[in-house]
């Protein structure tokens, strides 16, 4: 739900406590996802922008590198138990099947200002191929999800509970935004340590389009 929805918004934020999380990840170490990097000046200036305006309302962003998730994965892991497993050689099909596409380089669109209860993003106005790209994806391992997908841009948490109407009025400034241009030059299987929920992103394989 989007706090920007006039009918199915939320009542308020939700605050998130950056820690480690053993009852998620049971010791699993790695957790992997397909994403698109963000690295247009443009885009992210207005990503900066954004952080400020919203300001101490947000966890700092620490050193987790701007991108659009694609696809998530899960655990990879050499012999899947649990639902959010996937077997490792299935990473490197997936990989096969987005370069098997030949898709040429694309843009996609980024917005303005909006938000989940959780985490406040950039909304991507056009979502170009990315159906077709997760088709590919979901062909080989059903996506680890609890959420209808949409493309976004991910500022950051929250740190605390903000009230709706307070919330839109901090963050109207920046609702309506011309669309900016991003280039997408290719595909990024990442990982991340699973005790840092804000930690970096490890490149894994890269898909080059074109």
């Amino acid at each position: 739900m989007r706090l920007f929805d006039p009918q199915h918004a939320p009542a308020a934020t939700l605050s998130s406590e950056l820690r480690d999380h053993p009852e998620w990840h049971l010791s699993r170490e790695r957790y992997w996802l397909w994403s698109i990097p963000v690295q247009c000046p443009a885009v992210l200036q207005r990503l900066q922008a954004a952080r400020e305006l919203l300001g101490d309302w947000l966890h700092p962003p620490g050193p987790r590198q701007a991108h659009i998730t694609l696809f998530v994965c899960g655990f990879a892991t050499p012999s899947p138990v649990l639902n959010d497993d996937i077997a490792t050689p299935l990473l490197e099909a997936q990989r096969d099947a987005l370069a098997s596409l030949q898709l040429a380089p694309f843009e996609l669109h980024i917005g303005g200002l909006d938000s989940f209860a959780s985490a406040a993003f950039l909304d991507v106005q056009n979502s170009g191929p990315l159906d077709q790209l997760r088709q590919a994806l979901a062909q080989l391992s059903p996506e680890v999800r609890q959420t209808d997908y949409l493309p976004h841009l991910t500022l950051g948490l929250y740190r605390q509970a903000i009230d709706l109407s307070h919330w839109r009025r901090r963050a109207e400034p920046l609702r309506h935004c011309p669309a900016l241009p991003l280039p997408v030059r290719e595909l990024q299987l990442l990982s991340y340590a699973t005790s840092e929920p804000q930690g970096a992103l490890r490149v894994e394989t890269r898909v080059v389009l074109g």
